[in-house]
């Protein structure tokens, strides 16, 4: 790479990808749940909804359609419930820093693009120590409902529009917000989704530990 060639980026989801989030998700949407008259629901249960965005996600739970301006109030509980549980809940996975480290030796660029609200994604990052090594963190900005296609615009924008980028995400949704801007997808088995979602979904290809990860991007970079 030449000093005037863009750096190549790579965006990371966050819920699953680099954080292990279901534990404070869950505890959570849980509490949100009982507060809406609905019975507490098991991690299994539950483990489906974690990743995509919220007003899916509670549309489903309380059985309310995605657009319902209710949902609004409900998310919001939900959230204030979360920043003060997702801190003691949620590590980062064991190897994710030392990959993130590879891939800036390499010469990349980081960005985070979540459908977690970006105030919380940003303090989140912070806690786990990944704040240095990532140029951007991207997510919806409440009340706005952005789906993963719009969130990864908005990653892109933040880097300048590189020509060259690469998604990494554990769900199908990663995978297909990644699709609508012309990006391949590296999906990860660690977090919430399983291989025949991220398969079906259209990742290019596969990783099964973080210690792989850079190996997969740097292969599609």
């Amino acid at each position: 790479m030449t000093p005037d060639t863009p750096a190549p980026a790579v965006l990371l989801d966050l819920d699953g990808t680099l954080a292990d989030s279901p534990a404070g998700i869950a505890a959570a949407m849980n509490a949100t749940l009982v507060a809406n008259g609905e019975r507490e629901r098991t991690a299994a249960e539950l483990r489906p909804f974690i990743g995509p965005p919220l007003h899916h996600t509670f549309g489903t739970l309380l059985d309310r359609p995605a657009d319902d301006p209710g949902l609004d109030e409900v998310i919001a509980g939900y959230r204030a419930r979360y920043a003060e549980l997702m801190f003691g809940l949620t590590p980062v996975y064991a190897g994710i820093p030392e990959a993130l480290d590879v891939l800036v030796a390499a010469g990349c660029t980081l960005a985070v693009a979540t459908s977690k609200a970006q105030h919380l994604a940003v303090a989140l990052v912070e806690g786990l120590g990944l704040a240095g090594r990532l140029s951007a963190v991207c997510g919806p900005v409440p009340p706005a409902r952005d789906d993963k296609a719009t969130t990864v615009g908005h990653a892109l924008a933040a880097l300048g529009g590189p020509s060259r980028a690469v998604m990494v995400g554990d769900r199908s949704h990663d995978v297909e917000g990644a699709r609508a801007h012309g990006l391949p997808c590296v999906g990860v088995l660690w977090g919430a989704g399983d291989e025949a979602e991220l398969v079906a979904a259209g990742a290019v290809s596969l990783c099964r530990a973080p210690a792989d990860l850079p190996s997969a991007v740097l292969a599609l970079l």
